[in-house]
Order: structure tokens, then C-alpha cells, then sequence
């Protein structure tokens, strides 16, 4: 199933008590439809959205990309960004905290497995349907995920354990999760910038809440700021160094399944602006609104956006596996611009869709009402902030010769 097909509609989604289908894509929209019910709610009350995620958790959304071997699903990236595209069109707190887990759980398949430690929790994450939070932020670096304040440190001199002791700037359902991935720095004595991810279950830490989280919208992921005080063994840090699980799954896979999400709650408001439109145009007599053109903007910029995933998600699926490929300043430009492009596209959609409804858009009652979508959607360009993207890509880019004709 891909996203054309989801676009279809939430509305169908069959009622949560059906079997469980075998499709990712149509267990999503069971899921999508909970989502849906509990969206205004979860919003209203900055709660996390626990009826969605129960129901992820039951229909096996959450091993999507465990591979069959372990237990999972086996389940390919276009088949997971479909899920939060259906999810995002129904509740944008959902979609993101689904989108977040994946990336997770796509590093631990990309670069822990082969571990026996790892290979256990990829089996336990498909038997009890464990959630990932992430933790890649913390103290003054703010969004800058490719610097480390806080190490892992052996405790004792045997280093048969580590501890790690971490301010965490955000952790977005740090105190719902199962588990918690984490940066740190490899050592004591490293560089910030040597980082390492290390995996945590919840039985391995305490929280202590560091900050609220009193949004405009996505209030439901309740991304609060924690000092996570974590104690392990040393098999639970990924063998691989961060940088190379930076650049070949953490950047693909999460502004693969951001854009996915943010695509999903744009077409929830293209649908809303497409339906307040039609009922215009009977009401009066078949004449469009006066709002038309901004609905025609939302539609074509839409189908922009999800050309623009389609298209990241071709380029990922050639490259992956291919270090070299991947680490290329073509695939790597691509990736990262995609979070920027992507997120502009998703916030022009859903501001096009409430021009296009007028004061029936701009109304937090009744069914057209596009506040919600808007609410949510401006976190997308502040989300690792597009400006910081744009300056370290523009750094980058001054290494690289312009291309002297189109096909350089």
C-alpha cells in the first residue's frame, strides 16, 4: 500500500474490535481511527495519547521493521511511512511519537543486530510490542544531536557495568516508554562529537522532570525534559560509532518518517478544505467560494509534498546498505533537505486549507475547523530548527564545485 492508496481516508477505518489484517497498511487505519477519536482530547489535555499507542501495540505496529527472523514484521520503509502518513491524518501526536519509535527501532536493526544483547531486544520488542523513546538533545546544544555533554562511564574497575547520568533537553514520552535510545559520549575523556547510542530499558533508569511542556500544538508527546540516571551493561551500547549511525539510518529514516507524518496531517486538512469547499459551492448553487483557489494551492502543494517523500524514500531504499553511497554529499543533501522542504510544504498545505475555509477554518469548533492541523504543523519547521540544517548544509556546500550543466 503506498500513500496515494492511504489517502483515501480515515473515515473508513473499521471498528477496533475487527481481527487484526495482516497489511500494514490496513491495520494502520484501525489504529488511525482510535487515533481520530481521542485526537481532540489529547490535544485539549497535553495527554499523552495512550488509546492510540494501546491499540499500535495491539494490532503489532510497533515491530513494523523488526525483520520476520526476530519475530517481527519484516516491514519496509515505504510500508511504515504509509502508517504515519494514515496516522498523522488522524492525530499528529500519534504520528510523531510512531515516527520517533521507528527511527529507534530502524537503528537497532541497522546497527545492532548480530549482537546477542541487541538481537534479544529486537525479540523482546516484537513479543511485547515495547515503545522507544529517543533522547539525542540535551543541556545548552539544544538541537544540535551531533554533540555530547554526558558520557558512559564504567562503573568500578572491572567495567562490567556503565552508567550514564544525562540532561535531557527533551524526551518526547520519556516517562510513557518502554525503553529509552540514547547519544552520549564514548568516554569520559572523549570529544563531544564522539558519540556513541546505547539502549536502556525501563527496568535500567530513573527520570526526574527537568521542564514542562506547555505547547501550541503536538501536546500529546509529552516532551518534557528529564535527567535520565541510567545503569547497564556494556552490551547495550551499539558497536557502531554514532557518526556512521547518524548519517546512514538516524537523518534517512526520522525526516523520512517526520515527512510522512507532516504529510498526513496536511492531508487531513486538505480534506477538511475540500469538503468545506464542495458544500459551499451546493449551497450556492454550484458557484465556488471565494476561498476556491486557496483549496487548489493546498491540493497541488500536497501533491508536491508526498511526491517529494516518494521520492526520498526511492533514493534511501537504492543507497541503503551501501555506506559509501549513503555518506555521498548528493544522498546526504537530499535526506537532510527533505526535513526543511518537506516541513515548509506541510505548513504552507494546512495554512492554504484554512484560507481556504475561511472563518470556518479559523473556528476551533465545528467540522471544519483547521486550528488543530495548524497548531501542530508549525512545530515542523522548528523541529531540529530548519536554520541550523540550512547553515550546516551551506558550510558543507562551500567543499563542493557547482555543477557546470544538469547532469553533472
Amino acid at each position: 500500500m503506498t500513500i496515494q492508496h492511504l489517502h483515501a481516508g480515515v473515515d473508513a477505518a473499521p471498528d477496533s474490535a475487527v481481527a487484526v489484517p495482516v497489511e500494514p497498511g490496513l491495520r494502520a487505519l484501525v489504529v488511525a481511527g482510535i487515533a481520530a477519536e481521542h485526537a481532540e482530547a489529547v490535544d485539549r489535555d497535553a495527554h499523552f495519547p495512550a488509546e492510540a499507542i494501546a491499540a499500535a501495540k495491539a494490532h503489532r505496529l510497533m515491530s513494523l521493521l523488526v525483520p520476520a527472523e526476530f519475530g517481527g514484521e519484516g516491514a519496509d520503509l515505504a510500508a511504515v511511512a504509509d502508517v504515519a502518513y494514515a496516522l498523522g491524518r488522524a492525530c499528529a501526536s500519534t504520528a510523531m511519537i510512531f515516527a520517533m519509535h521507528q527511527t529507534k527501532v530502524a537503528c537497532l536493526v541497522d546497527h545492532g543486530r548480530g549482537q546477542p544483547w541487541h538481537d534479544d531486544l529486537l525479540r523482546r520488542l516484537a513479543r511485547e510490542q515495547l515503545l522507544l523513546a529517543s533522547s539525542t538533545t540535551e543541556g545548552q546544544g539544544g538541537g544540535n544531536v551531533r554533540s555530547s555533554a554526558a558520557a558512559i562511564e564504567p562503573d568500578g574497575a572491572d567495567g562490567a557495568v556503565i552508567t550514564l547520568d544525562r540532561a535531557a533537553t527533551v524526551i518526547s514520552y520519556g516517562a510513557e516508554a518502554d525503553g529509552v535510545v540514547t547519544t552520549a559520549r564514548r568516554a569520559p575523556d572523549a570529544a563531544a562529537s564522539d558519540q556513541v547510542l546505547a539502549v536502556f530499558l525501563k527496568e535500567d533508569y530513573a527520570l526526574e522532570r527537568l521542564s514542562g511542556w506547555e505547547t501550541l500544538g503536538m501536546r500529546g508527546t509529552s516532551s518534557f525534559g528529564f535527567r535520565l540516571r541510567a545503569r547497564g551493561l556494556p552490551a547495550q551500547v551499539l558497536p557502531v560509532p554514532y557518526q556512521a549511525i547518524h548519517a546512514q539510518t538516524m537523518t534517512p529514516v526520522s525526516h523520512i518518517l517526520w515527512s510522512s507524518a507532516w504529510a498526513g496531517i496536511a492531508a487531513g486538512a486538505v480534506e477538511r478544505a475540500q469538503a468545506f469547499t464542495r458544500q459551499a459551492a451546493r449551497g450556492a448553487g454550484g458557484q465556488l467560494p471565494p476561498g476556491a483557489s486557496h483549496y487548489g494551492k493546498a491540493a497541488s502543494s500536497l501533491r508536491t509534498l508526498r511526491t517529494l517523500i516518494a521520492g526520498a524514500l526511492d533514493r534511501y531504499a537504492q543507497a541503503r546498505g551501501d555506506a559509501k553511497a549513503l555518506a555521498s554529499l548528493d544522498v546526504q543533501t537530499a535526506v537532510t533537505m527533505l526535513k526543511v522542504e518537506a516541513s515548509e510544504l506541510a505548513l504552507a498545505t494546512v495554512s492554504s486549507s484554512m484560507r481556504a475555509c475561511g472563518l470556518a477554518g479559523y473556528r476551533q469548533d465545528g467540522a471544519f475547523s483547521i486550528g488543530r492541523a495548524l497548531r501542530d504543523i508549525l512545530s515542523a519547521p522548528i523541529m531540529i530548527h530548519n536554520d541550523r540544517i540550512t547553515a550546516n548544509l551551506a558550510a558543507t556546500g562551500l567543499m563542493s564545485t557547482v555543477p557546470a550543466s544538469l547532469r553533472d
